[in-house]
């Protein structure tokens, strides 16, 4: 049986000012038509089971253009296999707050996808005596878990659950920045599993050779630099899906082109530097961006940059650069300034987006309110005033 595996889609995510020809948000057509490859590329591969692994949609109320393109591409999907089963469950994402807010993913029902939003449940693949736990957000948020076992009367044992592994966090991410439950492997089990189809993890990770992340199609996080390190430090080649064979669990990742690439310029230390030579290294960097900066996303961090150096730096240049680019982020880094802590030892004084995360983490907001969005949204309004602040903005 070949399996197909994707997750984290995020349809209807949103970035940046630039709209389409069609008056859209750029970045979500670009979300859009990293799936739209994706689908073209199922239909080639023609597996025996679709998996979705949660994160379907970036809202619990998305867009109705975003419904309408996941269902217009599951009913291609749907009309090419049509013996296929496909499963998908929700992810935290895809969870309204409140029970009774309910959720759009039922719709796709209709169309012959086993949707799982709340509780944990089986769902016998006959054709390859196979049985998928689907195990979506809610049901490991409850009081008490879905006990996570295979069902001993089939051959082929398949767990898709939505969730985070506690031991693969990036350090450098906040516990907020993970929206999903956490999971530990004690919970998975995955030896008792022939595979193990993850979602909620954005960069492609194995886990065990028969557990993995696929990551998410696209750059859908305000942190997609941190994504990119993580995607060199771990040799993964971008953005994509998993095909698996079973038994076995032999697994092969299937890369997908996207719209455009993000580029991070090789930093500049910018101690010591007047205006007028930082701006002709920024210049140069900008020169040397491999592919060019043009309807990129670009970003350029500076360090050690005082107010008055970034007061007096050539922003109608950065302007210009800010025109080529989709996005052209100059991320100008002040001088660190340390504090006593205590009884006197150094520490790194909290950055005011530091802070503020901090605070809004801790608010209590309204239960149909997406705390994950709020916080990253209220984060962006102060760095945004920040770099207006000091001329950055153009």
């Amino acid at each position: 049986m070949k399996l197909a595996h994707l997750a984290d889609l995020h349809l209807g995510f949103r970035q940046y000012d630039r709209q389409t020809a069609r008056g859209g948000n750029q970045r979500e057509a670009d979300v859009a038509e990293a799936f739209r490859r994706a689908v073209d590329d199922l239909l080639a591969q023609r597996p025996d089971l679709i998996l979705f692994a949660g994160d379907v949609f970036h809202s619990v109320r998305p867009t109705n253009p975003a419904i309408l393109f996941l269902f217009r591409e599951l009913q291609r999907v749907r009309v090419a296999l049509p013996e296929t089963p496909i499963v998908l469950i929700a992810g935290n994402h895809d969870t309204p707050r409140s029970v009774e807010t309910g959720t759009i993913l039922k719709l796709y029902e209709a169309l012959g996808v086993e949707v799982v939003t709340d509780q944990a449940r089986r769902i016998p693949v006959p054709r390859f005596d196979c049985s998928v736990l689907a195990v979506p957000h809610q049901a490991l948020t409850g009081a008490e878990r879905p006990a996570l076992r295979p069902d001993p009367g089939v051959a082929l044992n398949v767990l898709v659950v939505h969730g985070v592994l506690e031991d693969i966090i990036d350090p450098e991410w906040s516990a907020a920045d993970y929206g999903g439950a956490r999971l530990t492997r004690a919970d998975l089990g995955a030896a008792q599993w022939d595979y193990v189809a993850l979602g909620g993890y954005h960069v492609c990770h194995e886990v065990a050779a028969n557990a993995w992340y696929p990551g998410s199609l696209e750059y859908v996080n305000p942190r997609a630099w941190v994504q990119l390190r993580e995607e060199a430090q771990r040799k993964v080649p971008g953005k994509g899906y998993l095909l698996v064979d079973l038994p076995g669990a032999h697994t092969t990742f299937r890369q997908l082109p996207l719209a455009r690439k993000h580029v991070d310029l090789p930093r500049i230390q910018g101690a010591g530097l007047s205006a007028k030579q930082l701006d002709a290294e920024i210049a140069r960097r900008v020169a040397g961006a491999k592919p060019p900066i043009d309807d990129q996303v670009v970003r350029l961090v500076v360090h050690d940059v005082t107010r008055g150096t970034a007061r007096d730096l050539d922003h109608a240049a950065i302007r210009h650069y800010k025109s080529r680019a989709l996005n052209f982020q100059l991320d100008l880094r002040r001088p660190e300034e340390h504090r006593t802590v205590g009884v006197g030892g150094p520490g790194r004084r909290h950055t005011l987006p530091e802070t503020l995360r901090e605070f809004l983490n801790r608010r209590p907001l309204d239960a149909a309110l997406d705390r994950d969005a709020f916080v990253r949204l209220g984060v962006e309004y102060l760095e945004q005033v920040g770099r207006e602040a000091t001329g950055e903005a153009g």
